[in-house]
């Protein structure tokens, strides 16, 4: 008997003392026995505890499910640990919670069956879990972070952040989509061995994402939409029980997004969801710096060539100056010869044509002189309605929308007229079999400037020109505002005309979107500021029955050719004239005593000299000196120092004109 006394005694000095809080739980589930630990650990006195239901250990919501998984337990008593692969949770009496192990032990069997539970607050091995997680999560980071640093393109980045969300939350496959790289969707992916890579392709074409997607996204239970297959590719058969989409955002627009894909339903606790919102974010800047590098390379090269084509515009006027001043004299002589008037009139046309070209090189080069004014968008667009239903043909639908109270745009209106017909006729020529083009103004009040642009913040009109034609995929809407590329057939267009629209919409202090997806036609907008004051609108009439003049002509040309057609010109109306090839022969003119009525100049002479400063120290030398400058390049009607220019070519009636205009102090 003193044996069976002393092993008892034993048995509960060891349950006294053990480290562990240990209950006895009866049949019933009801609390027999707590040694001190268990009344320490959950904060009850043990008349409060003995008697009262297990489930008072624990929050109230898994009470209910607790009772059932008891009962199941009762039925096949064995030692085991409770809630494998489960966070379990206690709840001490001032209702404080704290993670936990349990581990059941049964003793004995039928109804006085008991059962001991051994619980082990995890608190500290839990937050020291969690912080070897969060450094393994920040690690992570870091790396993604210097690759962000390192990578070349936007894509080898997300090759690189594919394969560190895999391994960081050891899932199936994850995914990194792009919306545009930059001017294309683009998808990558890491899966576990033995995957199935073409997952993610599926679940992304499923999704059918998009830039307009972001909210969308934002929402979506992924989990709930791989149980559902609505697309029916079978996620449960491939293996696929859980998954995660991660937006990857710009503010409302979506960019892109993680797709992860899981054997089991996917458990992102606080910390994995800091780390996938981080490398979303990282993603996104990158995408974006990308995108912006790509924007002013772009930008680089249209200036580049807007450069060149601008200096080659100016020595092509020249040129044209040549050729039509030549024309024009041996019209005077040939005006007797039918067959040779028509020849030299078609070769006239010809140099019409050819300056029309140089004027759209100087229009995309941003260096054509603008006449802005203010303009009611709405009557404006009205006319051009008409005159596209005229233009355009039955086949094609014209929609023109615009509020009539719709405050004026500051722009040159030929020139937004004539952007907004080339954008139109492209539009039409998008529509072998016919569509619908909606053009419409309204206005917009700008916070941010758009992508790729330096817009400060304000009001602003934006004109849409939307099509329903065949679209331009991303490598050609990317060249669409370059100068000279075209898609159409040989001899169907110049590939000047976006380029134009481009350079007008720069130089009115404007920004030009562009969008098109193959199938779904091709979106514009002209983004132009609203009117503050009118600009005077400019005469450019020639006065008819030009009068013989008088008086000599210092004519100051540095190309012999264009000097030689000045001259024979002015001279073929009564003009003396002298001649210089450049600034120092000019200035050997003006120092002589020889009487000179005009100085008729080039802006750019040889050897870097300025027509303009030879104007001006002409000027000085003989005070009241009337000046009349000439130039190849758009700088308006008049120069700095308000010297009247005259633009080439010039036909011969509109340099005289000039002239006389100059003789009789207009300049």
């Amino acid at each position: 008997m003193n044996a069976v006394v002393e092993e008892t005694d034993l048995y509960r000095a060891l349950f006294d003392t053990a480290p562990d809080a240990m209950i006895v739980v009866a049949s019933d589930g009801r609390i027999r026995l707590a040694n001190p630990q268990a009344l320490r650990l959950f904060g009850y006195a043990p008349e409060e505890l003995i008697g009262q239901p297990v489930e008072m250990l624990m929050p109230e919501a898994a009470r209910t499910a607790h009772r059932g998984h008891r009962d199941g337990y009762m039925q096949r008593p064995r030692v085991r640990p409770m809630g494998a692969g489960q966070e379990l949770v206690g709840q001490r009496r001032d209702g404080a919670r704290f993670p936990v192990e349990i581990a059941l032990s049964p003793m004995g069997s039928g109804s006085d069956a008991l059962f001991a539970a051994s619980i082990r607050d995890i608190s500290e091995t839990q937050r020291q879990r969690q912080a070897l997680r969060r450094a393994r999560f920040d690690a992570y980071v870091a790396q993604i972070g210097q690759r962000a640093l390192e990578s070349p393109d936007v894509e080898n980045l997300a090759d690189k952040i594919a394969a560190f969300v895999l391994e960081a939350l050891q899932v199936v496959a994850v995914g990194v989509f792009l919306l545009r790289v930059p001017l294309r969707p683009s998808l990558v992916s890491a899966v576990r061995d033995g995957a199935d890579r073409g997952l993610v392709d599926r679940a992304c074409a499923a999704l059918a994402l998009d830039e307009g997607a972001a909210p969308a996204l934002a929402e979506l239970d992924f989990e709930a939409w791989l149980r559902r297959d609505e697309a029916g590719d079978g996620w449960a058969e491939a293996g696929i029980r859980g998954g995660r989409l991660v937006p990857v955002l710009d503010r409302n627009r979506a960019l892109g997004a993680l797709i992860l894909l899981g054997a089991e339903p996917l458990v992102v606790d606080r910390d994995a969801e800091h780390f996938l919102a981080v490398v979303a974010n990282v993603l996104a800047t990158a995408a974006l710096r990308h995108h912006a590098q790509e924007q002013l390379a772009h930008s680089q090269r249209l200036e580049a060539v807007g450069q060149l084509t601008g200096g080659i515009a100016h020595d092509f006027n020249n040129l044209l100056t040549v050729i039509s001043g030549n024309l024009q004299l041996l019209e005077a002589d040939c005006a007797d010869d039918a067959a040779a008037a028509d020849s030299i009139a078609r070769a006239l046309r010809a140099v019409g044509r050819g300056a029309e070209l140089t004027r759209k090189l100087l229009a995309f080069a941003r260096r054509q002189r603008l006449s802005p004014a203010a303009i009611a968008p709405a009557a404006l667009l009205a006319d051009l309605g008409r005159m596209l239903e005229r233009t355009l043909g039955e086949a094609v639908q014209v929609r023109i929308g615009c509020d009539e109270a719709l405050p004026p745009v500051y722009a040159d209106a030929v020139q937004l007229e004539n952007a907004l017909l080339n954008l139109a006729l492209n539009a039409r020529d998008a529509m072998p079999r016919g569509g619908r083009l909606a053009i419409s103004a309204s206005e917009e009040e700008l916070e941010q400037p758009p992508d790729g642009s330096e817009l400060p913040a304000g009001r602003y009109i934006r004109f849409t020109v939307a099509d329903t034609g065949l679209g331009m995929p991303p490598d050609v809407l990317a060249r669409a505002f370059e100068p000279f590329f075209t898609t159409k057939d040989a001899g169907k267009g110049s590939g000047l005309g976006l380029s134009m629209v481009y350079g007008f919409v720069k130089q009115s202090g404007g920004h030009l979107l562009a969008s098109s997806r193959l199938g779904y036609g091709t979106t514009i907008d002209l983004i132009l500021p609203l009117a503050a004051d009118s600009a005077p609108a400019v005469d450019t009439t020639v006065a008819a029955g030009l009068p013989r003049g008088s008086g000599t002509v210092l004519v100051v040309e540095d190309e012999a050719e264009v000097r030689d057609v000045a001259v024979a010109f002015l001279r073929g109306f009564g003009y003396d004239v002298l001649e210089a090839g450049d600034a120092h022969q000019a200035l050997q003119h003006l120092h002589t005593a020889a009487p000179i009525a005009l100085l008729f100049s080039d802006v750019v002479l040889g050897d870097g000299a300025s027509g303009i400063e030879l104007a001006l120290t002409a000027r000085r030398l003989r005070p009241g000196l009337p000046v009349l400058l000439t130039s190849g390049h758009e700088l308006g009607n008049t120069t700095p120092h308000a010297f009247a220019l005259l633009r080439k070519p010039y036909r011969r009636e509109e340099l005289v004109a000039a002239a006389q205009t100059a003789l009789r102090g207009g300049a």
